[in-house]
């Protein structure tokens, strides 16, 4: 039991590893977020590189502090990220290469952001969240693999230290463009990252990535003096032009121009700013989504996207990056022991501490070393685990779906390329349910019996003429996709059966085009004088969609249409066979009541056993609806039906029942308690008015001991009653089990 002091240690202890885990997490998000600063203003020129180093530790302590206190995922740490400075920098080189100036690119880019995080604002209040994670995994896979590339495109020219405005090709192609030491610098940086979750778990890579990157970059520069002077240097950031004491001049700076912001800015913002918002949600979510799996957690998908809205727009306000929430950052965080939200927020704070201490000795920071780790990062978000869908036949399409989304990332923008790669899973979805079969299992009238017990006679005739009947249970949705299949399915049977029964229960979705079809399959049975029949339609599917309301609504259950619709398949069977039966001149004669001499079980004794077995016989009579005993009560009595009719049904959960049997005239029930003597297995209720003789177990018992043959007659009739009817049922599974159609 936590006592005072027990709870206090808990907290401690949990604040503890939130510092740790903050700390963490703010030496991997604080150097990501600079090299996607600079990433994103470089292509600028000139002094630009140190805003856009300035402008990613801003959007890293503005979303630090922002997003945790609101969003409110535990453990979750967001920060500047790869989508954010794949969009931005590429709509950074569109307008340079158009010639908008510097100044009006920076309003531009401050417009976009703004709007992203109210759209961000936007999707939390309406739930959107609960739709942007259920983006499917080919999509997901694509952009993020399209993003990786798209960074380490961007990154390579700077890696090599290419001068400013040439693309990869022209970099690559020409060694006269390189730069030895920014190649060196830059490859330390990425072998020092990939060698160090090998060497500690304790310092983040990214940590000592930039590190040996810096040490490597000042070690060069000890034998060429010129590398030591901060300006007009390409291969640093240089002077961050902000420090921790000049922090609010440098925001209002940011907004000096805003009186420059025209029609032509905000248009051009609106698609942007949509591409930005949903693919730095997808980021987010997708992050929540593996952070609920590590920790065994929940998210709140709406709420987060508020938080991460608000978090954007003052990240914005202050003149930072837009961001999300990052997965590896959270990993160390976790890793380092963070149990609460409380942990974002010291990332944030951390951040800006080290910005207030460090912001001077940032300038040093080499283009090249910042280029290595995003390299690295671009390298890693590429999903090289969906290659493997080459492998299999049934994931090849998947496969296609990714690279699709890929190409068109690559050539037009991610937004295309989301929206490319949802189309395109959905046609994958469509062509799956087609090619899935609407067929559960088909029976017909002779396999599949209903629970009305019968007599012997009638049961041959059944077993005859029950092919008259084709029994379809319907699976998955009812839809123009796969229309047709139901269609060819029930074609061959329209011509030949006289009742075609579709037995709804496994039915997920039903649209328009399949009632249509419905209502012309209807139209050709009545032609021919036969009749459709449906049973167990859903009263809510999925979709909430009442499917029974719906067939009214279109038509197909009103009383012009010829169609017979029952609760049950049991009480459709039930209809057909006594509609067979009718037509074989087998309707029973108006029922009178039974005397002992009439009942089956019974015929044949002599007057005197007869007539102790009457002292023995209880008389009972029930009126409609009436409950005979119910599951779970104590009896041990055989109850014969007089006159009337029984059902015998299953209760289930509230008021839903399951039809076990319908017990007619001369046949008995309750013959499982009559022989082992425990409680009812389910309910009997009189369909009609009902009359009963009732033999308990105890007065047989007494009966028997004086009329031995009597008594093994009737255990003997018992026995056979239920050896017939285990006969039909085993046949029933057989022919339930059988795919062979």
């Amino acid at each position: 039991m936590l006592n005072k002091e027990n709870v206090i240690k808990l907290k401690s202890n949990k604040f503890i590893g939130d510092l740790w885990g903050g700390l963490g997490a703010m030496l991997v998000a604080l150097p990501a977020a600079i090299a996607f600063g600079v990433t994103i203003l470089s292509p600028l020129g000139g002094s630009f590189a140190a805003q856009g180093a300035l402008a990613g530790i801003l959007g890293a302590i503005a979303i630090g502090l922002v997003a945790p206190a609101l969003g409110g995922t535990k453990r979750l740490i967001s920060a500047p990220c790869a989508p954010a400075a794949a969009v931005l920098s590429a709509l950074v080189i569109e307008m340079t290469q158009t010639g908008v100036p510097p100044e009006t690119i920076l309003i531009r880019l401050s417009i976009i952001c703004l709007l992203c995080g109210a759209l961000q604002l936007v999707f939390g209040f309406v739930g959107v969240g609960r739709l942007i994670k259920y983006m499917p995994y080919p999509v997901v896979s694509g952009y993020l693999t399209g993003v990786g590339l798209i960074i380490i495109i961007s990154q390579i020219p700077k890696l090599l230290g290419a001068p400013k405005g040439i693309d990869l090709i022209e970099a690559v192609s020409n060694p006269a463009n390189w730069n030895q030491t920014g190649i060196i610098v830059g490859t330390v940086t990425m072998l020092a990252m990939a060698i160090a979750p090998k060497l500690t778990k304790t310092v983040p890579a990214a940590i000592i990535g930039i590190s040996s990157g810096i040490v490597t970059y000042f070690i060069i520069a000890s034998f060429n003096r010129d590398l030591m002077s901060i300006s007009e240097n390409p291969l640093i950031i240089g002077s961050l032009g902000a420090s921790g004491k000049s922090l609010l001049p440098a925001i209002a700076g940011k907004w000096s121009a805003a009186s420059q912001i025209g029609i032509s800015d905000l248009a051009m913002a609106i698609m942007p700013g949509i591409t930005l918002a949903l693919l730095l949600s997808i980021d987010t979510l997708k992050t929540c989504v593996v952070l609920d799996a590590i920790t065994k957690s929940r998210h709140d998908s709406n709420r987060e996207l508020i938080g991460q809205g608000v978090a954007n727009l003052a990240s914005t306000v202050i003149g930072g990056i837009p961001g999300a929430g990052t997965m590896g950052a959270t990993l160390i965080n976790i890793s380092g022991g963070a149990h609460t939200r409380l942990s974002g927020i010291i990332e944030g704070i951390m951040a800006l501490l080290a910005f207030a201490i460090l912001g001077n000795l940032m300038a040093w920071v080499p283009i090249a070393a910042l280029a290595g780790i995003l390299l690295v990062i671009g390298f890693r978000m590429i999903d090289w685990h969906s290659f493997s869908f080459l492998r299999n036949r049934s994931t090849i399409l998947d496969f296609v779906v990714i690279i699709a989304v890929v190409v068109v990332a690559e050539t037009i923008s991610l937004i295309a390329a989301s929206a490319t790669g949802i189309v395109l899973a959905i046609l994958l979805f469509v062509r799956e349910q087609v090619g899935t079969s609407i067929i559960h299992r088909k029976s017909y009238g002779n396999e599949v019996f209903s629970r009305q017990t019968r007599l012997p006679e009638e049961m041959e005739v059944l077993q005859t003429k029950g092919s008259d009947t084709a029994i379809f249970e319907l699976q998955g949705g009812l839809f123009f996709g796969t229309t047709d299949q139901l269609y060819r399915a029930l074609e061959p049977e329209l011509k030949t059966r006289r009742y075609i029964v579709l037995d709804m229960r496994r039915v997920q979705h039903v649209d328009i085009t399949a009632t249509h079809m419905l209502e012309q399959i209807e139209d050709m049975l009545t032609e021919k004088g036969a009749t459709l029949l449906f049973s167990d339609i859903p009263r809510k599917l999925p979709t909430g969609r009442d499917m029974k309301k719906y067939f009214d609504e279109v038509g197909l259950a009103l009383g012009e249409h010829h169609v017979q619709i029952f609760a049950e398949l049991d009480s459709a069977l039930e209809w057909v066979e006594n509609r067979i039966l009718a037509d074989q001149k087998m309707t029973r004669a108006e029922e009178k009541t039974l005397e002992l001499k009439d009942i089956a079980l019974f015929a044949g004794r002599k007057k005197d056993t007869m007539a102790d077995l009457e002292l023995c016989i209880e008389r009972r009579s029930y009126k409609t609806g009436d409950k005979i005993f119910s599951k779970g009560e104590d009896g041990d009595e055989l109850f014969i039906v007089r006159r009337g009719v029984v059902k015998i049904v299953l209760p289930i959960a509230g008021e839903e029942a399951h039809q076990l049997a319908t017990i007619g005239q001369g046949n008995f029930f309750g013959e499982m308690s009559f022989l082992d003597k425990d409680v009812h297995s389910a309910d009997a209720v009189a369909q009609t008015e009902t009359e009963l003789f009732i033999l308990s177990r105890a007065k047989f018992d007494e009966i028997a001991a004086h009329h031995k043959k009597l008594a093994g007659n009737v255990l003997g009739g018992l026995a056979m009653a239920l050896s017939v009817r285990l006969r039909y049922a085993n046949s029933e599974l057989r022919a339930l089990r059988d795919t062979s159609w």
